[in-house]
């Protein structure tokens, strides 16, 4: 009696080779593998969208789950007026506010309809990315990264939202915009705000910082006055000022 083989977990070349739109034809005729390789090709933006409104791993993961059902049951509903990572988005980001709602783990303080565009849009900065880092290198960027972290997540919600879709998934301001559904010129004006208060959190944290760097007090001090005084002649110095040292 012959069994029905399971589908088995695409490779890159075959998650590649497939265009969004025929990845929504062919789930729309409830093929798992294409669904499969949706989700594989955007777990990574849409799970950083979740995170950024939810500021949890557990429930970002949640929402996208739900998201990604949600797309399934109407996936007949996707009819290409926009970008499939567009409409993807938008569900999960509806997803993450329906959460957040849920449980009031965190308040929206600047709501998503609230436009502001009279603040210019920040120059982006550029930062060096060492793909070759040595081990304490990968420490130390790994300790700025969860520094970074903890201050994104205190941004208010609606400037997080922004500032991961816009910096860390490098998305147009017209692309963040469609998907929040907010004009062009108020996700710029999230951003340089959002940008505005992270450069204040983390200066702040460089202020605090800097007080202890290269510390002195303590073991080091201790060590250095004991080693002097262990180089001391037993003989007491000559009292005269300047007065050269004996020759005997």
């Amino acid at each position: 009696m012959s069994t029905q083989p399971t589908p088995s977990t695409p490779s890159s070349e075959q998650a590649s080779a497939i265009d969004d739109a025929d990845l929504v034809r062919r789930i729309a005729g409830h093929d798992q593998l294409a669904f499969e390789i949706l989700m594989r090709r955007y777990n990574g933006k849409l799970f950083r969208v979740a995170r950024a409104i939810l500021k949890d791993d557990t429930e970002a993961e949640d929402a996208l789950q739900d998201a990604y059902l949600d797309a399934y049951r109407h996936i007949d509903g996707f009819r290409g007026g926009s970008r499939l990572a567009t409409w993807l988005t938008r569900i999960v980001i509806n997803q993450a506010l329906m959460r957040l709602r849920k449980h009031k783990r965190d308040r929206i303080v600047v709501p998503f309809g609230d436009a502001r565009s009279d603040e210019p849009e920040q120059a982006e900065a550029d930062v060096a990315d060492e793909r070759s880092a040595s081990p304490p290198a990968a420490t130390l960027r790994a300790e700025i990264r969860r520094v970074l972290e903890r201050r994104i997540d205190e941004l208010p919600t609606a400037f997080r939202t922004v500032f991961v879709m816009r910096e860390v998934e490098d998305m147009t301001v017209e692309e963040t915009a469609e998907c929040l559904s907010v004009p062009a010129a108020t996700v710029r004006s999230r951003l340089f705000r959002a940008r505005a208060l992270l450069r204040e959190a983390l200066a702040r944290d460089m202020d605090m910082a800097t007080v202890d760097v290269f510390s002195f007090a303590g073991e080091r001090c201790d060590r250095i006055v004991a080693g002097v005084l262990a180089r001391v002649p037993e003989q007491p110095p000559d009292s005269r000022v300047g007065a050269p040292a004996s020759s005997t």
